[in-house]
């Protein structure tokens, strides 16, 4: 008997469930304590009430023998997948078949379940900083090789984002068959323009690579000229594969809803990863219920559109004042404007887990060390706009008062 001891590789627990335990090992010694959270990136507002009313038509629904719904279609309810086709695409002018959109129950798993249609001996390129996931996955696929003194894998092509290059990833020396890209950016809440994505499409076409985009934060991008999916660039339908949630759009973190595009154009020596994907959902996975896909299909509803809009302009104040409060008592910040995460450099030298612990006893709050998103995170934070705009405000008074 053998286990995979690629899992052996990971950190003894996942970055924030250390965080989590942190937190409370410090509120146990503190029960007094009035903490704020703005570590992990979870909502906390209610749902659109188009969502609910959504909802509770369709419990009503499921209620009846002659509208009851089993085994969803594996792939996606039909008037679901034509809301993402008309309203998240045909909007910027992107054309895709239904067949196209797979709907699931999360970009994270989606991020991390599709290197099972890739070959282990893949190279896979990430930004440094960067999700968790994206690395803890192929660490237990095997790709990952030994990890360095430097903290880094041997096996894996590192996209250093730094202050210097205003954390955006600057192009391989050599080659990648796997990149994973985030824009807007989790965790540096940093966004790519036109150019900037035509240079990578270009790149994983010439090289016979293959993006994975991660496209979670679309909602959040304010700025005009910069691109809502990857497929907005000519050339991505052949090198791309995109993620989209409904988590921080819609507040589906407890939901649990989301979808990935893969082009039938995209084909790895002539094989289809279209169809490659498609067999995969359908062995591993039994669909998304009925009622969170008319909850999904609600969010598209003009009133739906609204509610979510409002919603998102809501934790959108919040990353204005961080971002604001912060820069005015003196911190550098980045991200924040297109991304409900606001990337900061540590005060006075501290390393990220010192900022952590300081930020903790001192002002009661939680944030999430940067070094726990790679090496090049070692100095920096982030924080998200995620919480309750008092909260918000009265959290960024704390840590200005203290620091």
């Amino acid at each position: 008997m053998k286990i995979n001891e690629n899992f052996l590789k990971l950190q003894s627990s996942y970055l924030f469930s250390t965080i989590a335990k942190k937190v409370a090992a410090y509120q146990d010694a503190h029960p007094e304590a009035n903490i704020i959270r703005l570590g992990i990136g979870d909502v906390t507002r209610p749902l659109p009430t188009a969502v609910i009313d959504a909802m509770h038509k369709a419990v009503d629904e499921m209620a009846k023998a002659e509208s009851f719904h089993g085994y969803p279609p594996e792939y996606g309810q039909d008037f679901l997948l034509e809301k993402i086709r008309k309203y998240d695409f045909a909007a910027y002018g992107v054309e895709l078949d239904a067949d196209e959109i797979f709907v699931s129950d999360g970009a994270k798993s989606d991020t991390g379940n599709i290197g099972d249609i890739f070959d282990v001996d893949n190279v896979v390129a990430v930004c440094d900083p960067i999700y968790p996931v994206y690395v803890d996955t192929n660490i237990m696929a095997g790709r990952s090789g030994a990890l360095t003194e430097g903290g880094r894998w041997s096996k894996f092509v590192y996209l250093p984002c730094t202050a210097e290059n205003q954390f955006l990833p600057e192009l391989p020396r050599e080659h990648a068959d796997l990149i994973y890209l985030c824009f807007p950016n989790n965790p540096t809440g940093m966004a790519i323009d036109f150019d900037g994505l035509k240079q990578w499409v270009d790149y994983a076409n010439r090289e016979g690579s293959i993006i994975l985009y991660d496209a979670a934060y679309e909602a959040y991008i304010t700025q005009e000229g910069l691109p809502h999916s990857i497929y907005q660039i000519e050339g991505a339908k052949t090198c791309a594969i995109e993620f989209r949630s409904y988590s921080k759009t819609a507040g589906f973190t407890g939901v649990r809803c989301a979808y990935t595009v893969v082009p039938k154009a995209l084909r790895v020596n002539g094989v289809s990863l279209n169809h490659l994907w498609a067999r995969r959902q359908a062995t591993k996975f039994n669909g998304v219920s009925y009622v969170t896909q008319r909850a999904a299909e609600a969010i598209y509803s003009e009133e739906g559109r609204r509610q979510v809009r409002r919603l998102i302009s809501y934790y959108q104040k919040n990353a204005r004042v961080i971002a604001e409060g912060l820069q005015a008592a003196g911190f550098k910040t980045w991200g924040g404007i297109n991304s409900p995460y606001i990337w900061l450099k540590a005060p006075d030298g501290l390393t990220s887990w010192d900022f952590f612990d300081q930020l903790l006893e001192k002002a009661q709050v939680v944030g999430t060390p940067g070094s726990g998103f790679g090496p090049a995170g070692e100095g920096f934070f982030r924080l998200t706009a995620f919480c309750d705009a008092a909260r918000t405000t009265e959290a960024i008074e704390r840590i200005t008062n203290v620091f």
